[in-house]
């Protein structure tokens, strides 16, 4: 008597024995070949029970979760009769879990062997038959000590996890029965927990010859994939190629922790060939930057003779040219203006303004009305487009003064927190690493020491928030005095006008309307 097996049973043992056909089974693309080539000795490790530890590398939206939804798709299918426990880990539960399990659904949907046979309960388990994939987060405070993972333990974005809570919660999971691990992620800094499993999985590849690494970068994904490279290209033409982020998304290179975020490289990017500016010239555009101090009441005012010297001088950054006594002013935070030419030109190929320094001002220890009498003197000299202005805390005083002068179309405030502090970082570096930001020539000296001085600390964590600038209690290493940050805040805050709307101004053209009289005519 012959026994014939149902066609989609035949079909599903067929394809389970080859699992880059049975990912790619009803789905409208084909696995790209470096997806292939991280899958497959990941699903031998499982099915062989060998408990090897794997670290993926990929640069960010090249399809490194895709994959790991076809992985965990196959599993699910390949442990629905037998049985088996995934877990999988993302830093966060909300947004990037659920991301997680909604491309796990458009899989498990798409191919038609798993389609109509999966249950999701509790909201973060899957399961087909007796095989189950748990979603959970990693996040410091998340309570996950009782969770298994018998056949797989994924940690994805690894490096964004915490490395304690790795080894106090999360390896245990795979104790029981050695299940195979592997680390997902996208470099960031040398001390993170994917950078310390990729230095792990180097080394017990060097000794056994079994590869665990799978690396790859920028380069491989546009072999594959021509429109990823054009992103790449147009990344690195509007940050640069050493900008932090496209350093590490891309090509997969890790930064320090903790940095000296203005090395004599990117300042030689800032060198201008420009002379400084005492007024404008006819046709340019023009924006202020201020970074707002305290005021002290008991500090002396300016003079006629020093303000009259001040305008005339303004490029200078000596005591005197600045207003400032230099008996009393010594170490003390300024508020500090800097007065910027944005050129339209680039726009066709970059996307955004360049930026000429053309004038710097400061004012150390003046009241804030004295402050807006002298900015509005020069902004009816100037006739900015734009007042970017620190707004934060004492800043608020000198922004309302301003704001009732020129309105809010001109003057732009910008409220400090850490994250946009962190994004006036970022987008800073990205304007100096792709040559739209110059400072005027001879390159000014009071703002070269404070960035020699700037530090920058990446914190831990998925959203890379960055911590930078001038420690408190820095010594200027020429006067001694304290050193501030106030002249680089200015600078810096140009990336606020990098978030405006800028157009290109276009010639104007009179249309003519047809006379419907001559229109009438001519039709009789």
């Amino acid at each position: 008597m012959t026994c014939r097996l149902d066609p989609d049973i035949r079909l599903s043992q067929y394809l389970l024995r080859r699992p880059a056909e049975f990912m790619s089974w009803g789905a409208r693309f084909a696995l790209r070949p470096y997806q292939v080539q991280a899958i497959l000795p990941v699903v031998e490790s499982v099915r062989r029970s060998s408990g090897l530890s794997f670290v993926w590398i990929f640069p960010r939206q090249s399809g490194k979760d895709e994959a790991l939804a076809l992985l965990l798709t196959y599993l699910l299918a390949l442990d629905s009769d037998t049985g088996g426990e995934t877990v999988f880990l993302n830093p966060t539960l909300s947004p990037q879990g659920e991301t997680s399990m909604r491309r796990l659904e458009t899989r498990l949907d798409m191919n038609t062997l798993t389609q109509g046979r999966w249950k999701r309960t509790h909201g973060y388990i899957y399961s087909i038959g007796k095989a189950f994939c748990t979603y959970l987060s990693a996040s410091p405070s998340a309570r996950i000590v009782g969770a298994t993972a018998n056949r797989l333990l994924v940690v994805n974005e690894a490096q964004d996890i915490s490395p304690l809570k790795y080894d106090k919660e999360i390896e245990p999971m795979v104790a029981s029965a050695n299940a195979t691990r592997l680390f997902a992620g996208t470099r960031w800094t040398s001390d993170t927990l994917l950078e310390r499993e990729y230095r792990a999985a180097c080394a017990d590849q060097a000794r056994d010859g079994w590869r665990r690494v799978f690396f790859f970068t920028a380069r491989e994904v546009r072999g594959c994939l021509p429109a990823y490279g054009l992103t790449v290209d147009r990344a690195v033409a509007r940050l640069g190629r050493q900008h932090p982020l496209v350093k590490t998304q891309y090509f997969c290179e890790t930064v320090d922790a903790q940095v000296s975020l203005f090395p004599p490289a990117r300042q030689a990017l800032m060198h201008g060939s420009h002379a400084a500016r005492s007024q404008p010239e006819p046709g340019k555009l023009y924006a202020f930057l201020i970074d707002v101090a305290g005021q002290d009441e008991q500090a002396g005012q300016l003079s006629a003779a020093a303000l009259e010297h001040a305008l005339d001088d303004p490029a200078r950054d000596s005591a005197a040219s600045a207003g400032r006594d230099p008996a009393t002013s010594a170490g003390r935070d300024s508020t500090a203006l800097k007065i910027v030419e944005v050129g339209l030109d680039s726009l066709k190929l970059q996307g955004r303004p360049t930026y000429l320094a053309v004038f710097r001002r400061e004012w150390v220890g003046q009241k804030h009305v004295r402050v807006f009498e002298a900015i509005q003197a020069l902004a009816q000299l100037w006739k900015p487009l734009h007042i970017v202005i620190d707004a934060t805390g004492v800043g608020e005083g000198l922004w309302s003064l301003l704001d009732n002068a020129f309105g809010g179309r001109v003057v732009v405030p910008v409220k400090f927190t850490a994250r946009l502090k962190s994004d006036l970082g970022y987008g800073f570096i990205g304007m100096i690493e792709s040559g739209r930001y110059r400072e005027y020539s001879p390159f000014p000296e009071h703002l070269r020491r404070q960035m020699d001085a700037c530090r920058a600390e990446i914190v831990p964590g998925p959203g890379k928030l960055m911590r930078w600038g001038v420690p408190d209690g820095t010594r200027d290493p020429v006067t001694g005095d304290l050193l501030h940050d106030d002249d680089l805040m200015t600078s810096a805050l140009c990336h606020q006008l990098d978030r405006l709307e800028w157009y290109l101004p276009l010639p104007t053209t009179i249309i003519r309307p047809k006379d419907p009289l001559r229109e009438m005519d001519r039709n009789f």
